[in-house]
């Protein structure tokens, strides 16, 4: 790659090596599949359903703690009525008779709302105690297969990491030898392309990243590499077969 060539033979030696690299940490990559993704996914299901036990956790100690306090009602009612059945007996006129009677009515009432409460909150507190469980029981499913995928992609990740290493780091001194403007097309093109793929070669005189026909004057341009060429169709950098065979990543 270092013999004499014309500034643009050499920008495009240059962007064709930059993308031989990014093509072979791709490749890495492509091991991990959608492992990451995975991942993640089970990671943020896993915060749902954890959030969502909470909040059932919460309703079910509300309504306990509800009925706890019918209770205390109902037991303080009954008290009272005990205490005011008992003043009844030493009163001194009808007025205070009708008055304690009236109490014990009042204290009646209340022991009639509070059973209702609790009656009404036997079925929801049912419900949500059969919702925890279930929760439960997914969250610990959720998290026996995210550690499984996470085994999995651990073990990759280490049988990959010393290879991705080494390419990354001569990735950065390949980016180095690229104008900084070239860079920037560069790395934007390669955002919006699926597979990656920036330089690519003219194949059967077609574009090698859409496949679109490339007219005979743009395929001499391209071989004469004194002007970066842009497939029409799809915007990559095209250059000759034979500049991309000439790449050698080690």
């Amino acid at each position: 790659m270092e013999t004499t060539v014309n500034p643009i033979e050499q920008k495009l030696i240059h962007l064709a090596y930059l993308q031989a690299i990014d093509t072979k940490i791709d490749e890495i990559q492509k091991i991990r599949g959608d492992l990451p993704n995975e991942v993640k996914d089970l990671e943020d299901e896993l915060i749902g359903l954890e959030n969502r036990f909470r909040k059932i956790e919460e309703n079910l100690h509300k309504l306990q703690s509800d009925v706890k306090n019918y209770e205390i009602t109902i037991k303080e009612a009954k008290a009272k009525i005990e205490k005011y059945t008992k003043q009844q007996s030493n009163v001194k006129n009808n007025r205070e008779y009708d008055a304690l009677s009236k109490e014990i009515d009042l204290q009646k009432l209340e022991i009639e709302v509070c059973e209702k409460h609790i009656k009404d909150s036997k079925i929801p507190a049912e419900e949500n105690k059969k919702l925890l469980d279930e929760t439960k029981k997914l969250i610990s499913a959720k998290k026996s297969e995210l550690n499984v995928k996470k085994n999995e992609l651990s073990q990759i990740l280490e049988s990959t990491r010393k290879e991705e290493n080494h390419y990354m780091e001569i990735r950065k001194k390949a980016e180095e030898k690229v104008e900084p403007r070239l860079l920037n097309g560069y790395k934007r093109i390669r955002e919006n392309m699926r597979n990656g793929l920036v330089v690519v070669p003219i194949q059967r005189d077609s574009c090698g990243g859409c496949f679109n026909a490339v007219p005979p004057q743009r395929r001499s341009e391209v071989r004469l590499m004194k002007q970066i060429i842009f497939c029409e169709h799809c915007g990559r950098i095209l250059v000759d077969q034979s500049l991309i065979e000439s790449i050698v990543v080690q």
